[in-house]
């Protein structure tokens, strides 16, 4: 009769505490830790090879948790090592086995305890633990997150420029208010200053892409009487450090997003990008947070996993009311919250749901969370029929669903109408069951 063993592996930066349990949630083999390093790695296959040596019918189930990418090493390994061994390697949640291990109560909490609850975890939760999936977007999810880095950076690097700028030269200023335009950084790299502006000649400014003559002529006559109290020489070329490093990172994230792009041209992609507000580039992100949609049975768990799903708190008469539940990585709710802001502008059927969410005193920024589960639920469906989008589609189940849950909520109505007013209970509860009695009339 097979035997099943659980290997709980606590991973840190550099090394991992290792922890094997029976079915009994007993302690197998004493905790122990390995280095993240070549002889580590050798000294875990010996320790396989002796525990199957002794237990040839066993099953190993192994799992670390996921932490940002330290677990790498170790679970690539447990999958190498599952073509000689019967090794199911998976990664689990830390959320989950957070809650888990306080549910023992445990006051202390060692590495070794918590290699331990990990493999706790798969004995008491095992709907829960997914074994052999490979990620086969890692390598592009990093690749994301290098490119949201560079966007940071020209960020900074704007915020510095335009502090710099406003005593160099403040009138350029005015063109900074829809975004820095590429002809701006030109000219403040040939011109840093005001100084220098007003020294430039019409025909050699007018050779800058998008400068024609009249702007030139504007730019030189507004130079000469700048306000400017910044016309040094050093802070010329603090201005043209910097726009040389805006253009270079610029240029450096379309050459990665092109590559992006290349790498993940998927049908999926294509699909996506039927929904106005949302770009290729964008397509690309949500596929490689979503991966595959057969991961996820519903739209409910898509949306969870994106932590967009509400949340309902409440306890005896304490009410917290509907919020976003902000649970898990916050890069892709980052990615849905700007296809949303894209979408109100050029999708019309998002554009008249948020229409009707502020007729109905709901604050835009509520509005805007709402949109998000929206489009989730709307790319879900998408994604499960492969179908192009389609906005009939969506006002059909709509309309259908404000009937149903207008037959619902007469039906709870007349329910909640059966309690008894006179229980001993407080005054705000008292004052909510008789709002409940009222009819509309009244």
């Amino acid at each position: 009769m097979n035997k099943n063993f659980y290997l709980g592996i606590d991973v840190n930066k550099g090394y991992a505490d290792f922890c094997l349990i029976n079915q009994n949630k007993s302690i197998e083999q004493k905790s122990f830790q390995l280095d993240d390093t070549f002889d580590g790695h050798n000294q875990l296959f010996r320790f396989l090879s002796d525990f199957f040596a002794k237990n040839p019918d066993a099953k190993l189930f192994a799992a670390v948790e996921s932490t940002g990418g330290y677990e790498n090493n170790w679970y690539n390994c447990l999958h190498k090592y599952s073509t000689q061994f019967n090794i199911y390697a998976a990664r689990v949640n830390p959320y989950g086995v957070n809650y888990s291990s306080k549910a023992t109560l445990e006051r202390i909490i060692t590495d070794k305890q918590s290699a331990k609850n990990i493999a706790t975890y798969m004995i008491s939760h095992p709907e829960k633990v997914s074994y052999s999936k490979t990620d086969y977007y890692s390598a592009e999810r990093k690749l994301v997150s290098v490119i949201n880095m560079i966007t940071k950076q020209i960020v900074q690097l704007l915020n510095e420029l335009e502090s710099i700028v406003y005593n160099a030269n403040p009138e350029m200023l005015n063109y900074f208010r829809n975004g820095v335009n590429q002809w701006t950084l030109k000219v403040l790299k040939s011109y840093p200053t005001a100084k220098h502006l007003a020294r430039a000649r019409v025909s050699a400014l007018s050779k800058i892409p998008h400068v024609n003559e009249i702007r030139a002529t504007e730019l030189i006559e507004t130079a000469k009487t700048s306000v400017a109290s910044a016309t040094d020489e050093c802070t010329a070329e603090t201005v043209k450090l910097l726009v040389n490093q805006i253009v270079s990172l610029k240029k450096l994230k379309v050459k990665q997003l092109k590559y992006l792009e290349k790498t993940c041209n998927i049908p999926e992609v294509k699909l996506l990008t039927s929904f106005n507000g949302i770009s290729t580039h964008s397509a690309v992100g949500l596929m490689l947070e979503i991966v595959s949609v057969t991961r996820f049975s519903s739209a409910k768990k898509l949306a969870c996993f994106f932590g967009v799903h509400p949340v309902f708190k409440q306890s005896g008469d304490g009410l917290s009311g509907y919020k976003m539940s902000k649970r898990g990585r916050k890069e892709p709710r980052r990615l849905l919250f700007n296809i949303a802001r894209f979408a109100i502008m050029h999708n019309p059927l998002i554009k008249e749901i948020y229409a009707s969410y502020l007729q109905k005193g709901i604050c835009k920024m509520s509005a805007i969370g709402a949109l998000m589960h929206k489009i989730l639920r709307i790319i879900y469906g998408m994604l499960k029929n492969n179908t192009a989008f389609d906005p009939d589609i969506d006002r059909r189940y709509r309309n259908r669903k404000l009937v149903q849950d207008k037959n619902n909520s007469k039906t709870k109505k007349d329910e909640q109408r059966l309690l008894n007013e006179k229980a001993p209970i407080s005054r705000r509860n008292y004052k909510k069951r008789k709002e409940l009695n009222l009819t509309q009339d009244d």
